[in-house]
């Protein structure tokens, strides 16, 4: 069961990664396949939801993986 409280649009994923912008999210998609997909996606121009807890478990593993060899 999914709780609300743990969806998050492209606003809320690009400032947990830190980004300016929201169309940054969509090239983050492309760029990192092992990034968290939307659970939620109802398509072109419309509403796209992540789980708050994947997006944060994905930018943790991230961040360690570049800190073990040296870059940040």
């Amino acid at each position: 069961m999914v709780k609300t409280e743990d969806l998050i649009d492209a606003q809320g994923v690009a400032g947990l990664l830190q980004l300016r912008h929201t169309n940054s999210v969509s090239t983050y998609l492309r760029r990192y396949p092992d990034m968290p997909r939307p659970i939620l996606d109802l398509g072109t121009g419309r509403p796209r939801l992540w789980l708050r807890p994947q997006v944060m478990r994905w930018l943790r593993a991230r961040r360690s993986d570049t800190a073990s060899i040296g870059v940040e």
